[in-house]
Parts: C-alpha cells; sequence; structure tokens
C-alpha cells in the first residue's frame, strides 16, 4: 500500500489493498490517466498513452504538435471547450460570462491518514497508518482558480476515494456551473454499465445493460438520493459474474441531487464521472471563497461483483458507520406502525409491548401520531410535543412504562418536514422551502423546511433534543416522506438561489451530526419512505436505515439482494409484517417472512397481540435462531448465490470471519410440478475445514458444501424457505 511519486517520468502510482491506479503530468501540465486494475509493481507510461493524429475534428492545443489534443487524452479531472468534447468534470463561469478555464499542474503533497471534508461525511481512518493521501493542486493562472484533487489509498481495501476543492484565489467571482467529484478515462468500452434502479416499495432492482456509445447516465433532481436511483454505478467486463470478473464501482457519499455517468466517445474511450448534479445548480465562488465536494469511493475487483460487494460492505460498516452501535449488534424491535397506524392511546401501546417482552422481542418502537394533534398525515409535522388526547400521562411516563417491561424504547421523527396546519407554519411560514409568488406544492400534506437556514436548523436541532433529553429513548427512527419542490429560500440573494438545495444538504449533515454526537448511547436509524435515501452519506451519521416501506417477503427479496451489491446487511432494517402484506396484498408464510428478514437488521411490523398461540410459539423460536446468528449476519461476509432477478430462486450465505459458522438461506417463490432434484453449491467457507449442520447428521467438508453442494429438500407449494446453521467441527 502506499502512494510513490517518480520524478523522472511524472508518474503517481498508487496502490490499494491488491489494486493499482497511476496518472502522469501529462505535455504543459495536464494530468493524464493512465491505469486503474490489478495491483502492478511498475508503470512504463510511453505504453500507456499512445500518441496517434486525429482527423482535425479533434482540435490540438499546441500547433506543433498534431499527436496531442485533449479530445484523445485520457484524463483525471477534464475542462470543456479547449479541445476535449466530451462532458466535463466542471465548468466556472467567468464574470464576462466565458466559461473557459485551463487547470494545469501546480503542485502535490502526499501524506499519511485522511483528511476530514468539511461540512461533509466521508469515511475516515482510525490511525493514520490505515491510509495515505494525494493531494494534486491544479491551476488556472489567469482566472485565479485553483482545483485540490484529493485521492486516498486504503492499506487493507481495494478502495481509492476521491473529492475535489475549488478555491478562487483571483479578483473577480466565479460561478461554478458543475464541480463533479470525480472523473476516469479507460481506453476501452468492452463493459457492461450496472446501476440500482426501482421507486417507493420497490428499491434498488439491479439493472445490467451494455454499455453503448453516447452517454448512460443515471441521477436524482428530488432533493435526496432518491428511490428511483441509488448513487452508485459500476463498469464491469462483459464476462463478470458473482466471483469471476473485473468490477469497478462508483459510490458517491452523499444524499442529495447526483449524476453518475458513462460517456463512451467516437474513439470507444469510456468516461466515467459522479458528483452533484449540475442541473439547476450553481455556486458563488468570490475571492478567497473554497467549495468541497462530496468523497467518491471507488472500489476495483478482479474477481467479480461479489468481492467488489464486500469491499464496499466492510468498509462501509467499520469505517464510513461511526459510533458506539457501529460495532454492537442490534436490538430485535417490534414497530406499531401497521399495527395501529395512527390510532393508538398508551395501554393499546403497552399492550403490543407486553407480547413483545413475552416473545423475546429487545425494543419497541413508536411511529408516527404521537405529537401535536396528528390523528392523520394532514396536520403537526413541526410541533415536536406530545398529544395529550393520546397520552395524557406524557410521553415519559409511556417510555417509563415500556422500560419498566424489561424492554428498550423507540420513537418516530419527521425533523425535517412542516404540516401546513400547524403551530410552527403558523408562525413560521417562510421557513419552508419556496418560490416568491408561486405556490407551495404538498406531498403528504407536508412541506419542506429550509435547512439552508442556520435558524431552521436551529430549531430542528433544539425541538428534537428537548424531547431525547426529556423522555428516556433507546432509538430514533429519523423519516422523510417527500421530495423537493419548489427549491428556493427567503434568505439567500438571487445570485446563491441555485445552491439552496445544496445548503439543505450541509444544514442536514450539521443538524444531524450535532444530535447524533449529543446523543451518543441512542441508536439512530435512517428512513425515508423506506429506502428513498439510502445512501452512504446517511451511513455516516446513522449506522442503519429502513431499506424499504415494503415488508412482502417476495418484495424483499429483490430489495435485499439489490442493496447488499453496495451496503452490509448490518445497515439494512428488515421486518416481518401481517398478512395479507399491506403494500401487495400477498399472503406468504409466516416462516418466510422470518427467514428473509432475518437477513438484516430483524424485527416486526404487525400487531403482536393478534398472533394465535402457535404464531406466537413460531416468532419465539424465530427471535431465540435470530439472536444466535445475528452477529454472523451483521458483521460476516456476505456471498449471494441465486439471484432473484435470474429466477424463480434465490439464495445466499453469511460467513463469518474466521470462517467457523455461517447463515445460508434458499428461497423459491413458485412452486412447479415434478421438479428436478436441486443442490445448491455454498461460498465463503473454508475448503480445507469439516463442517456440521443443524439439523443434519454427518460431517460435511467446507469443498464438498462449496464444490457438490448441499441438496435442498422437497418443497410443497409456493413461497417456501429453507435455512442452515454451519458451524466449523
Amino acid at each position: 500500500m502506499g502512494i510513490t511519486y517518480n520524478e523522472a517520468d511524472r508518474v503517481f502510482h498508487l496502490q490499494a489493498g491488491d489494486t493499482s491506479y497511476a496518472m502522469q503530468i501529462y505535455k504543459d501540465g495536464y494530468l493524464a490517466h493512465l491505469y486503474w486494475g490489478k495491483k502492478v509493481n511498475k508503470i512504463n507510461p510511453e505504453e500507456l498513452i499512445i500518441k496517434r493524429e486525429r482527423p482535425s475534428f479533434s482540435a490540438n492545443p499546441d500547433i506543433n504538435d498534431k499527436t496531442f489534443s485533449l479530445d484523445t487524452l485520457p484524463q483525471e479531472y477534464p475542462a470543456y471547450g479547449n479541445t476535449d468534447f466530451r462532458s466535463p468534470a466542471y465548468q466556472i463561469q467567468l464574470e464576462n460570462g466565458a466559461t473557459i478555464t485551463d487547470l494545469r499542474y501546480e503542485s502535490h503533497k502526499i501524506f499519511k491518514g485522511k483528511a476530514k471534508l468539511q461540512g461533509l461525511p466521508a469515511t475516515y481512518v482510525e490511525n493514520d497508518d490505515e491510509a495515505e493521501t494525494l493531494e494534486i493542486a491544479l491551476v488556472d493562472e489567469l482566472i485565479g482558480l485553483k482545483a485540490v484533487l484529493s485521492y486516498t489509498v486504503f492499506k487493507n481495501f481495494n478502495a481509492i476515494t476521491r473529492n475535489v476543492r475549488f478555491i478562487n484565489d483571483g479578483k473577480q467571482n466565479l460561478k461554478l456551473l458543475r464541480g463533479l467529484s470525480m472523473s476516469v478515462d479507460f481506453i476501452r468500452n468492452d463493459f457492461d454499465f450496472m446501476h440500482l434502479f426501482g421507486s417507493w416499495a420497490r428499491e434498488r432492482h439491479i439493472v445490467r445493460e451494455t454499455l453503448r456509445p453516447g452517454i448512460q447516465y443515471i441521477d436524482s433532481k428530488r432533493g435526496a438520493s432518491s428511490h428511483e436511483h441509488n448513487p452508485f454505478i459500476a463498469l464491469l467486463s462483459r464476462d463478470c459474474t458473482e466471483e469471476n470478473g473485473e468490477a469497478y464501482g462508483f459510490s458517491l457519499v452523499y444524499s442529495g441531487n447526483f449524476l453518475a455517468q458513462a460517456e463512451v466517445n467516437m474513439y470507444k474511450t469510456t468516461r466515467i464521472s459522479m458528483g452533484i448534479n449540475p442541473f439547476d445548480f450553481s455556486w458563488l465562488l468570490e475571492p478567497g471563497e473554497t467549495f468541497q465536494t462530496p468523497e467518491v469511493v471507488m472500489v476495483y475487483s478482479d474477481r467479480g461483483i461479489g468481492k467488489m460487494s464486500r469491499t464496499y460492505h466492510k468498509l462501509y460498516r467499520t469505517r464510513l458507520c461511526r459510533g458506539k452501535f457501529r460495532d454492537s449488534i442490534r436490538p430485535i424491535l417490534v414497530n406499531n406502525w401497521e399495527a395501529t397506524y395512527f390510532d393508538f392511546n398508551a395501554d393499546k401501546i403497552e399492550n403490543i409491548a407486553k407480547v413483545a417482552k413475552e416473545l423475546g422481542i429487545e425494543l419497541f418502537v413508536l411511529d408516527d401520531g404521537w405529537f401535536g394533534h396528528r390523528n392523520d398525515d394532514t396536520s403537526s409535522l413541526g410541533d415536536w410535543i406530545a398529544d395529550k388526547n393520546k397520552l395524557p400521562d406524557g410521553l415519559d411516563n409511556l417510555a417509563n412504562r415500556i422500560h419498566d417491561l424489561g424492554l428498550q424504547f423507540g420513537l418516530w421523527f419527521e425533523p425535517e418536514m412542516v404540516s401546513p396546519d400547524s403551530d410552527l407554519y403558523r408562525a413560521h411560514p417562510d421557513w419552508c422551502l419556496h418560490v416568491p409568488n408561486r405556490s407551495r406544492s404538498t406531498a403528504r400534506t407536508q412541506l419542506v423546511l429550509d435547512l439552508s437556514r442556520e435558524d431552521v436548523c436551529e430549531y430542528i436541532i433544539d425541538a428534537v433534543s428537548d424531547i431525547l433529553r426529556t423522555v428516556k429513548v433507546d432509538y430514533v427512527k429519523w423519516d422523510m416522506n417527500r421530495n423537493m419542490t419548489e427549491i428556493g429560500s427567503a434568505l439567500l440573494p438571487a445570485t446563491r438561489q441555485r445552491e439552496t438545495a445544496h445548503r439543505y444538504m450541509l444544514g442536514l449533515y450539521k443538524v444531524m451530526d450535532t444530535i447524533t454526537n449529543s446523543f451518543p448511547n441512542i441508536l439512530f436509524e435512517g428512513c425515508s419512505g423506506g429506502g428513498g435515501r439510502f445512501d452512504p452519506g446517511m451511513l455516516y451519521y446513522m449506522p442503519q436505515i429502513w431499506t424499504s416501506d415494503d415488508t412482502d417477503a417476495v418484495e424483499r427479496l429483490k430489495i435485499q439482494y439489490g442493496t447488499s451489491i453496495v451496503y452490509p446487511a448490518s445497515t439494512m432494517g428488515a421486518h416481518v409484517s401481517a398478512i395479507p402484506n399491506h403494500q401487495v396484498h400477498r399472503n406468504t408464510s409466516l416462516k418466510m417472512r422470518g427467514d428473509v428478514a432475518m437477513s438484516g437488521n430483524f424485527g416486526y411490523e404487525l400487531d403482536l397481540t393478534k398472533l394465535t398461540e402457535n404464531e406466537k410459539e413460531d416468532v419465539k423460536k424465530q427471535i431465540s435462531q435470530y439472536k444466535s446468528l445475528r452477529k454472523i449476519i451483521q458483521f460476516g461476509d456476505m456471498y449471494r448465490i441465486l439471484s432473484p432477478f435470474g429466477g424463480n430462486e434465490t439464495a445466499w450465505i453469511y460467513v463469518s470471519e474466521n470462517k467457523e459458522e455461517a447463515f445460508a438461506a434458499y428461497f423459491r417463490v413458485l412452486d412447479q410440478p415434478n421438479a428436478p432434484i436441486r443442490r445448491l453449491k455454498l461460498k465463503g467457507l473454508d475448503p480445507n475445514r469439516y463442517y456440521v449442520i443443524d439439523g443434519k447428521s454427518g460431517v460435511y467438508g467446507g469443498d464438498e458444501l462449496m464444490y457438490i453442494g448441499i441438496a435442498i429438500p422437497q418443497l410443497n407449494g409456493d413461497f417456501k424457505s429453507v435455512v442452515w446453521r454451519i458451524k466449523a467441527k
């Protein structure tokens, strides 16, 4: 691991884990990309940049060298307008209206460790020996613009992080129109393009398509990373599978509007770029001011999608998530939402909690409806005071009653929103995002508070903190149930209105950082109508996220499988809910619902008082089983075996880091007549060790279980599952 600079050929060679990344200070100070892939010992730049004269339509910055054009040079951080016709990584507008810039190498520094990003979430190190960082300063001397490109390589991960800091060292105002976090050019286009697509209740379905000439991109203009597109893409070699071939992953540590793009040009080179969405964005840089882009985490795998995923899993679990709960097993919870919705009182809640305690559940979560006069979704957001009609003895009394049962107590908030029917809105109608003289669109009968404003941020911090200081709360579910419209701020001048969406994110991160640091013993879970903001930015503040509002076991196979491409099981909330399912109205067995939900942070979302005695016994067994497994699931290595996107079956396995224990799960959606005998080839075990399997006699070699497989028992009927607990002998 490390970063070296060869003065003779002006080559930077970055080595992270088992990957190499190289670039060169090329002719006249342009930064050229050379290589990214499997680790190599030496880089020969003359073999990697091939000079060739192209037609006059690829113009030449140097009149004396027709083999040199920025249109054909593989670059690290390209501009538009000075011979490169591809999409730029950045664009600056000057006071005279011009948008031509020309960044050249000025200096660099290499240091151990990794610096924090000002106001933004990012991966981190716990000691400086874990990583090295390279900062390269590029300057446009004519206008006084400096861009500092930052690269961090990790010792124990095939991961490289990138970000950019813009500095106006000139005397005139500069307007940043586009400021992406990274760009990289591949001198090849033989890739597939992978991304995670969906909607509310159908998040992060895997899409894989052939990379084609032109531009393929995903983005969000919703003010959040969104249910529709996750801020992640990957380039896969055409032969890439779960365990074979090359995978290049790009994951943005940001929770707002983003762009992730692949461009294949006429010479069949591929440019990947990612960062804040330039749509409806600009940022005024006055002399002396700085703009910091979010971080992109780039992961290389020479052994398929699975190795890429496991790199992201461990890196995000241990060096993105923070705090007390990062390395702690997560409690089994029950949430009252689908049991009661808004119709509850303290006695009804306590009755559900009593059954929860009897079954072995550890945490009760009170969801929406406990504050203001909120009997439906039309009022009271922003008024974070307990509803005395539902809770006449107060929220603290209910929390104490839950604790007296021996359970932890959790609480739902939606701090970023305000209802038009609320005391907060009546007092401060200008505190929401809005544009003068335009109507204010509502969704779920609510508006979005303007977190670009410091006074709004301070109100949220104080209002939420007042509850958490006066009520014994062990867990917070932080929800956000609509996207942004009429994006404008009453306090920003006209020249800065297009900064509002990003300033909102900076305000949100400040609010979350303040509250989570003030209450380090509270477990925070993010939520946005389920998985509408399931992104690395949120995980920096909250180590788990509600994966989807869709709790149907069949739908969850695709949702959780797709989520696992980037995110570890320890970050995924997964619950057993009632049937018929409230989202798709499907009936599935309690066993299958439990087996699916165990592949995450396990819990229940139903009225426990309505369970039959037989169902209660089954739930007790599920809870006992998960308690014995959760350390493996939450902190083990995940291997995907069968994809729900490829057929009727799904399978995965979690293996402890020392390979002594494993938990494998198989799911079949629909039955078929006269079905063939099937064997499931497991993954991740030690081929040189022997294992025993709960419920089966005999001893099995790890090689046998992986290369021959384990017999899937006969399963009659639709929606069936089998799980195996495996232990080294």
